[in-house]
């Protein structure tokens, strides 16, 4: 896996995560900053905008800091923070789309974003077919003269399917399309999809981003200025923005995320130990297993394999619900990446919008988020879940 690098902003991952952004503030000195919980600004004559900013709808000093350390941290040229994770994905879509547009989505993708394709932008005119990211040539069978973009999720949910960035870089570039990546399971620190040739990422910034399960909040980040700007006029025209309070927690987040990175992923690994040794386990699903179709690929665009977890049990859906309801050190709710663990069941929790169609999970899965805490307390809770 690549080691730690240095960004085209000057620094380290680490330090550019607690300072890309966020100098003193000027009119304090205060090292953190400040929460500017206000929705309108004193202007210096008519149209004279103090600091470039006149309505918090379009620009706010504490959104504005978090967008420029997302920017940092993933090596783009333009950050956007939204009020959701699928806010982001909205704004990006109603930016790159028309009525008549085509996208290929993958077979492996959130619940929430094959909901918004199939309930929300399909009543627009805009069509979508489903194909396996991690297989190359699928992706090219897929493109359609009226496609526009393709969607990528790797590490994917629930299923940790992985894709080859860089690969379908290449293929975006050749059929003249975007390539856009979810990178939420991944994080900027894991994985930095716009250096593999990526045109923009998406984030929900609830997940590894925010790390506290205490926030809502999504993110664009382009390299493309002439694209940012088009995002950021629509982020302004639409409206769905990070307000304040939720941007300084995400940057809170943000500021603890390598070292949070470091312990999911290696509390992940002794559960994906003892998963794979356990006789009520049929498959674990996981990058960091050298069997798993991906793993090579994924030790060569990630620093390590992060937290989130799938796995089958014997017994098929009855057996992977009572796992999930046995389970109490892993708390049963939806979302991840916050420092506690978290277990679900995709099939009747976050995935249950895909029920029926390309996208269905299998029912005897099982998908946990892995925190922070003692990795033998974790050990010692799962194995009493499985019984």
């Amino acid at each position: 896996m690549s080691d730690h690098h240095t960004d085209q902003h000057g620094g380290q991952f680490e330090t550019l995560a607690i300072h890309a952004g966020q100098p003193a503030d000027a009119a304090t000195g205060a090292v953190v900053t400040p929460i500017y919980q206000v929705s309108t600004y004193k202007q210096d004559g008519v149209g004279g905008l103090r600091g470039g900013y006149e309505y918090s709808r379009s620009a706010n000093p504490t959104r504005t800091a978090l967008e420029a350390n997302l920017a940092a941290l993933e090596g783009g040229r333009r950050g956007l923070a939204f009020a959701s994770g699928l806010a982001a994905e909205d704004c990006l879509l109603r930016t790159v789309l028309a009525p008549g547009d085509h996208v290929v989505i993958p077979n492996d993708a959130y619940g929430g974003t094959f909901r918004l394709f199939s309930r929300v932008v399909e009543r627009w005119g805009v069509s979508w077919s489903v194909a396996d990211t991690s297989d190359i040539q699928a992706v090219r069978a897929a493109l359609r003269p009226e496609t526009k973009v393709i969607w990528v999720e790797t590490p994917s949910n629930p299923l940790l399917g992985v894709s080859d960035i860089a690969a379908l870089a290449g293929v975006a570039r050749q059929a003249g399309v975007r390539l856009v990546v979810d990178n939420t399971f991944a994080s900027p620190y894991l994985q930095q999809p716009l250096a593999l040739g990526a045109d923009v990422v998406v984030h929900s910034t609830t997940k590894y981003m925010g790390g506290h399960s205490d926030v809502v909040g999504g993110a664009l980040v382009t390299s493309d200025a002439t694209l940012g700007d088009e995002l950021a006029y629509h982020q302004n025209a639409m409206g769905a923005v990070a307000g304040p309070f939720d941007a300084w927690l995400v940057m809170r987040g943000i500021k603890t995320l390598a070292v949070r990175m470091d312990r999911h992923s290696a509390n992940a690994a002794r559960v994906v130990e003892l998963l794979t040794a356990h006789p009520k386990v049929t498959h674990v699903l996981y990058p960091g297993l050298p069997e798993h179709p991906g793993h090579e690929i994924a030790a060569k665009q990630m620093r390590a394999f992060g937290g989130m977890v799938s796995f089958r049990v014997a017994g098929g859906e009855e057996a992977a619900v009572e796992v999930c309801n046995r389970a109490g050190l892993f708390t049963l709710g939806e979302s991840l990446g916050g420092v506690e663990s978290l277990i679900e069941h995709p099939g009747r929790m976050t995935h249950a919008s895909a029920a029926g169609s390309a996208l269905e999970v299998p029912a005897d899965l099982v998908r946990l988020s892995v925190g922070i805490e003692s990795a033998d307390d974790l050990l010692a809770d799962l194995t009493q879940a499985l019984g």
